[in-house]
């Protein structure tokens, strides 16, 4: 059986719902009100789908003046999620949430990638690409049969505050922050309680790689839009974003575009956590 590693369509994806290898995952999340996802899970969501919280499975506990907004779940922490959701390492997971470009999502493939799992695919257009193509959804709660995930955790795609400290302006690196772009000006700051963006950081806003349909753009189209990057090796490229989820979104376009290559890292902690410390140096 073919394996999916980076994306999937709904059409493909719909002819394995009764498949029991299969998981499908729904992390469905709003940053306006953390109780909404999983509402919206409950009253209708892919058949068969579990759920999975961007704050409370997907992410550790916020430290005040020390973490970002969605810092890492501690390691075993996430296995017992995985667990729960009854992933096992023979497992094809599906992942999907409602939002253009699919954020949360790309958050639950990274940590699975992370962890040391292949087999896992974000739902190419998620669920209103799922509900436009008339394919099955119900209500209520799904719960899988608990599992015995096994981890192989890969800390080379991590990057920390010190990482992204020290490879500032270093020769054949770079760092890449997700936001909008006006966000990465200072401008319009309405989430963090500081402006600007890391010194030597270049703006590739995760948004460019999405379709009008919600879709991501073509793999050819996406290398195009990597073209700055192209020349600096995936381990020496650094992604961050606000809080570390959008940025997921960045690395999975990325590796859609470059089948083949090595990840390339991830600041988790991000802006948020970047600016909790005042002597780490700001540029707007």
């Amino acid at each position: 059986m073919m394996a999916f590693e980076v994306m999937i369509s709904c059409e493909e994806a719909s002819g394995y719902l009764q498949e029991p290898s299969w998981v499908f995952v729904d992390c469905r999340a709003s940053l306006a009100d953390k109780s909404q996802g999983y509402a919206d899970y409950l009253q209708s969501h892919i058949a068969g789908a579990v759920y999975a919280s961007l704050d409370g499975d997907l992410s550790g506990s916020v430290i005040p003046g020390q973490t970002g907004r969605h810092p890492l779940p501690d390691k075993q922490s996430l296995i017992d999620t995985f667990s729960r959701l009854g992933i096992t390492n023979l497992s094809q997971v599906v992942v999907y949430d409602n939002q253009a470009g699919q954020m949360a999502a790309a958050r639950l493939w990274w940590l699975l990638k992370w962890a040391g799992h292949a087999s896992v695919a974000v739902l190419d257009g998620g669920l209103q690409c799922w509900q436009k193509s008339g394919l099955p959804v119900q209500s209520g709660l799904e719960q899988n049969a608990k599992s015995n995930f096994l981890a192989s955790f890969d800390d080379t795609l991590l990057a920390s505050s010190d990482d992204v400290l020290a490879k500032i302006s270093a020769p054949g690196f770079v760092i890449v922050d997700s936001r909008a772009t006006d966000r990465y000006h200072g401008q319009n700051e309405t989430i963090d309680p500081v402006a600007g963006h890391i010194p030597g950081a270049i703006s590739y806003p995760f948004g460019n790689n999405i379709s009008a349909d919600g879709r991501l753009k073509a793999p050819v189209a996406l290398k195009g839009q990597f073209k700055e990057i192209e020349s600096f090796r995936p381990e020496h490229t650094i992604f961050y974003c606000g809080s570390g989820v959008t940025a997921a979104q960045n690395i999975l376009s990325y590796t859609y575009a470059h089948p083949g290559k090595k990840m390339p890292r991830l600041y988790v902690g991000s802006w948020s956590e970047w600016i909790t410390d005042k002597n780490r140096p700001i540029a707007s």
